[in-house]
């Protein structure tokens, strides 16, 4: 039997993983590949936060292979070219890949496939990412979905994912391997090290989702509901950019989930109508939203948001950046950002709103920030956040629904902690005015400006100003 090769792509496991699975049953040597091409993602190549995250996980999956007689082959792109002179190479006469649905890659990988079967190859794709792929959920109308409930009762209507598939316990290995770069050719890990904080936060892998998971169900799932917005606590399971490289899948979470759920007793419509695995179904909505309005990554969904008159403030954008806007629970979440490639979600959705609402910067500005600087950093995802934050996408929210970040942070931090952690400046403040600094007495100002050693910046806007500013702004676009 001719080999086979498989295409790794945002599908960096060995369990559950059905492309690959094909080619281990077809018979015959497997080579995995994998090809990077950034320049096939369109305007959306991978920015700094992920392609570190890329090179672990590609280091971790390498790892994997050679436990099971196998390995990673490593080529830099055009991807058809590469998977064709791998094909000349091994004798391959088949490819197996798995899908993907941002639509410039989406289109890519359709010309790479009708390449392939021309040259006389036979090629093989799955689904390995979604629960139910964006073409095969409509609403009653035969269209697609706009707003999440409906789209996701529609979901939970559909009988459960199948069972996950198990990890191969060995890859037929070809009887010359191709050539292959080293991994360090790739240039993924930045040349100035500021990566340090990334090592601390996560372990990149198949096997640091598999222990993701592990603790989140074992630590906060029964807790998640309530504990999901507060950032000063462990009650998210961060599984975010193990499922966006593909570590993990979504089936095997709902059945984890599943399996727990039985474990304790759990009744079914609990489980499955839980707030994990909601989030589980904004994600799929966002594909969903993004194969069906491809254009949204960056122009608004809604029309009307085309003319509505964003500022240019380079200054106040780059303390929004940096984390020095006065508001506590802002900054903090953008230093957490910075330090770790990732931030709460609760932050994020107060973040949005003080960039889009309070500083009437558009949210294209942060949709490019947060795709650089998150290890999660998902088209679809993203796109459907600052879209949602900034009112001019589908199930968005109301337009006068502005986040009061002092109000946000006294709510979901209670205590502080959170700001405590990411603001050294506010170290030393008394939980009352935590989320207040600026209004403290001048007594308690100077006593923990004393103790920290630091200043911490004033507001670069006043909340109430601000948000009387936006309402007219998105009153007058409503009006039109």
């Amino acid at each position: 039997m001719a080999p086979s090769i498989h295409w790794f792509r945002l599908d960096l496991r060995l369990a559950d993983n059905p492309a690959l699975r094909a080619a281990v049953d077809r018979g015959g040597a497997v080579v995995p590949v994998f090809v990077l091409s950034p320049e096939e993602e369109g305007d959306w190549p991978p920015g700094g936060a992920s392609t570190w995250w890329l090179h672990q996980s590609l280091a971790a999956l390498d790892a994997a292979l050679r436990e099971r007689n196998s390995r990673l082959v490593l080529r830099r792109g055009p991807a058809l070219t590469c998977l064709r002179a791998l094909a000349r190479e091994t004798g391959a006469r088949m490819v197996s890949w798995n899908r993907r649905y941002e639509p410039g890659v989406a289109a890519r990988d359709k010309a790479v496939e009708q390449a392939l079967e021309a040259d006389g190859l036979e090629t093989q794709t799955a689904n390995a990412a979604l629960l139910h792929e964006p073409w095969t959920l409509r609403n009653q109308s035969g269209g697609p979905f706009q707003v999440f409930t409906p789209f996701w009762r529609r979901c939970l209507s559909q009988p459960d994912p199948e069972e996950p598939l198990a990890t191969p316990r060995r890859l037929p290995a070809p009887a010359k391997w191709p050539q292959s770069l080293v991994l360090e050719d790739l240039d993924l890990e930045p040349q100035i090290d500021w990566a340090a904080g990334l090592r601390a936060a996560w372990q990149p892998g198949e096997a640091g989702a598999r222990a993701a998971l592990r603790r989140f169900l074992t630590d906060a799932f029964l807790e998640y509901e309530n504990q999901r917005n507060r950032p000063d606590l462990t009650g998210t399971s961060r599984l975010s950019p193990h499922l966006h490289f593909g570590e993990i899948s979504p089936r095997q979470i709902w059945h984890d989930v599943k399996r727990l759920a039985e474990e304790r007793g759990l009744p079914l419509p609990r489980w499955r109508n839980s707030a994990f695995l909601t989030e589980l179904g904004w994600r799929e909505f966002s594909h969903h939203l993004l194969h069906h309005f491809p254009h949204t990554p960056g122009e608004p969904l809604r029309p009307a948001f085309k003319t509505f008159p964003w500022r240019k403030e380079p200054a106040l954008l780059e303390a929004w950046r940096k984390g020095r806007t006065g508001y506590p629970i802002v900054d903090a979440g953008m230093r957490e950002l910075w330090a770790t490639g990732w931030m709460h979600n609760r932050v994020r959705m107060i973040a949005g709103s003080f960039l889009v609402k309070d500083l009437l910067v558009s949210w294209t500005e942060g949709a490019r920030w947060f795709w650089d600087t998150l290890v999660d950093a998902d088209l679809a995802q993203n796109t459907l956040g600052w879209q949602w934050v900034a009112g001019c996408g589908a199930d968005a929210a109301p337009y006068f629904r502005v986040f009061n970040p002092t109000i946000q942070g006294e709510k979901f931090d209670p205590q502080g902690r959170y700001v405590r952690r990411w603001c050294p400046e506010l170290e030393h403040w008394p939980d009352r005015w935590i989320h207040r600094p600026h209004e403290a007495p001048p007594a308690v100002q100077r006593t923990a400006a004393t103790a920290s050693g630091l200043t911490y910046p004033p507001p670069i806007v006043s909340h109430t100003i601000a948000r009387e500013v936006a309402l007219q702004a998105y009153a007058r676009m409503n009006a039109r």
